[in-house]
């Protein structure tokens, strides 16, 4: 049986990977700060231990005496517009720490590391869907650290041996029946939206409405945690080290997000226009055939309703959060 460690896994995407190996027969040792993280988000199976990768002696003694097979890396700070008022904190959590779980993870002869990065990487692409041979030019420093992490994984890969898989990943969204969507404070649309549903806002903002889509407003690929956490468990036996896209290859405008959710709660959901916000491309859709070719990745949930229904589903049960 393996033994899996996972960074970051009271997070929202770590929780739902903890869950999914569990059920399939890994064993788990969760490891996380809670920073931004829940407690009530670790999986009751999964041994849990308190710790911030910034401590580099414990994170190497657990490593060290875990006798892993493998890690998955989520504990990273992931909010764009905050990476462009305080990049420093992003450098050297997302960049610094992250090298002393590399170095763990070396010294604990752990054969496979996967990396949970992001199309961030991309920045403005030049073409949608984005292949992964676009060329990586973020233009935000959030997406500037997964890069530079990314870069670090080829080196420990080229000098160390340490296999690796980085899984560049656009939109998570949705929730499992047990784990669901908790950021403080939240950015991402669908909650957000849905929140409005539930009564706890008044309406959702829509930050910029005149980009060159469809309807003016952004355009993203959304992707279910659970076919995140299939690629993240098969990325574990990648046969080489490497990135993969994990998207849909579809994208919606913030405005069909706003109207599929009102559809699945029935509520009119209010919405009013907002200036843009620093370092929003127009556009992010990826091309995943890596993914599925060489991984085997088969992803489920491809329809916004199905995954928009997940989440409305927890959250209904879930009103505050894991405080409820």
């Amino acid at each position: 049986m393996e033994n899996i460690l996972v960074a970051g896994g009271a997070g929202y995407i770590g929780s739902a990977c903890v869950e999914y190996l569990l059920d399939r027969g890994f064993e788990v040792v969760v490891f996380d700060s809670l920073a931004t993280g829940h407690r009530a988000a670790v999986d009751k199976r999964a041994e849990f231990v308190e710790g911030d990768l910034n401590d580099r002696e414990k994170i190497i003694s657990v490593v060290g005496e875990g006798n892993f097979s493998g890690i998955m890396h989520f504990a990273a700070y992931s909010l764009v517009g905050e990476s462009m008022e305080n990049p420093g904190k992003y450098f050297s959590n997302n960049l610094g720490a992250g090298i002393n779980l590399l170095d763990a993870a070396v010294e604990g002869n752990v054969e496979s590391f996967v990396f949970s990065s992001t199309c961030a990487t991309y920045g403005d692409p030049t073409q949608v869907p984005i292949p992964e041979t676009e060329k990586q030019d973020p233009i935000n420093p959030y997406g500037e650290s997964k890069l530079m992490f990314e870069r670090a994984l080829k080196w420990y890969n080229r000098i160390f041996g340490l296999k690796y898989a980085a899984l560049r990943y656009f939109n998570a969204a949705g929730a499992t029946g047990a784990f669901g969507e908790d950021h403080r404070p939240e950015t991402h649309l669908i909650p957000l939206v849905l929140q409005v549903a539930l009564g706890k806002r008044d309406a959702i903002k829509i930050f910029g409405d005149d980009y060159p889509t469809r309807d003016g407003t952004c355009v993203r690929d959304y992707i279910h945690i659970l076919d995140l956490a299939q690629a993240h468990m098969l990325a574990l036996e990648a046969p080489e080290s490497g990135h993969y896209n994990l998207g849909t290859g579809n994208g919606l405008t913030v405005k069909e997000i706003i109207d599929t959710a009102r559809e699945v709660t029935g509520h009119a959901i209010p919405a009013e226009n907002a200036a843009r916000r620093p370092g929003d491309p127009p556009e992010l859709i990826g091309q995943s055939e890596r993914a599925k070719n060489v991984l085997g990745w088969k992803p489920e949930f491809e329809n916004a309703k199905d995954i928009i229904a997940s989440a409305w589903e927890w959250m209904r049960e879930h009103p505050d959060g894991y405080e409820s």
